[in-house]
């Protein structure tokens, strides 16, 4: 699934793209993918300009408004496990698994493929975000150190199940949970309260780290994930424990653990994140 690395790098292309366009046309193959009904969704941005492009956690939104009229509209946008969002020339032939577009002025589509189709598209009206998003937890590149710090020595849960809570932390998922708890050290079932507060400072660089290097490279491709351009990432090729179950540990040759924690495959260095 793209986490937070993948979706601001998706993000980062679609605004420099789509903000100031207008929406000529809404096309949508299967109805499945549209939350909510695909009527809305078609009525709600056709006629529309595109005024920002932002993301929230995994979440893509674009708001969108008309011309001398007050109000605006939201397109928010979950990937789940294979979606990607690209813009192309529209005369360009639809792909298979392309789900929905919008046709832009000026000859391009913001194209919605996804062949396992277990993301989702809807329209929300108003200024503010929907109240469902507002449950999240915060931003993980936002978080002050303090307050982190505080979050996780409040809790129970695992360290990695922690991480991939989204109400605790908006963005983060299976890929950077375990590289982030292998740079700081920990043991992925680690409870959060046992954890001093020198520890979790260390998790709350590694954390910020490692994402910030993920963005850099344009996130991690190893699966369907693709940037607005069609490009993949390149952050897979620095992953020090993700999907190495097995293999030496790049710190200390020991070999790479796994195990299901928090349902989620998990791998860890039995030595360097000792329990």
């Amino acid at each position: 699934m793209p986490e937070l690395p993948e979706v601001e790098t998706i993000v980062r292309g679609l605004r420099s793209r789509l903000t100031g366009r207008r929406v000529a046309r809404v096309c949508i193959a299967h109805p499945g993918i549209v939350k909510g009904r695909a009527a809305a969704l078609s009525a709600g941005l056709e006629g529309a300009t595109v005024r920002e492009v932002r993301r929230f956690g995994k979440h893509i939104l674009l708001r969108v408004g008309r011309r001398g009229q007050a109000g605006s509209h939201w397109l928010i946008v979950h990937l789940g496990m294979t979606g990607q969002l690209v813009v192309e020339p529209t005369r360009r032939a639809v792909r298979r698994h392309t789900h929905a577009w919008l046709e832009l002025e000026g000859g391009e589509s913001l194209r919605y493929i996804d062949p396992r189709r277990f993301g989702r598209l809807r329209v929300t009206p108003g200024e503010d975000l929907p109240e469902e998003l507002s449950r999240l937890g915060p931003e993980p590149l936002e978080i002050g150190e303090e307050d982190f710090v505080r979050r996780v020595r409040s809790r129970a849960a695992r360290m990695k199940s922690l991480l991939l809570d989204q109400r605790f932390l908006r963005g983060v998922g299976n890929i950077y949970a375990d590289e982030t708890l292998f740079r700081a050290g920990i043991h992925p079932a680690t409870p959060g309260r046992r954890i001093s507060p020198k520890r979790a400072r260390n998790l709350w660089r590694a954390m910020r780290r490692v994402l910030q290097e993920a963005i850099a490279l344009g996130g991690s491709s190893v699966s369907n994930y693709v940037d607005a351009a069609g490009q993949p990432g390149g952050f897979q090729f620095r992953h020090r424990v993700y999907g190495r179950a097995g293999q030496p540990c790049v710190n200390c040759g020991a070999r790479l653990r796994r195990a299901i924690i928090a349902g989620r495959g998990t791998a860890w260095c039995p030595k360097c994140q000792r329990k």
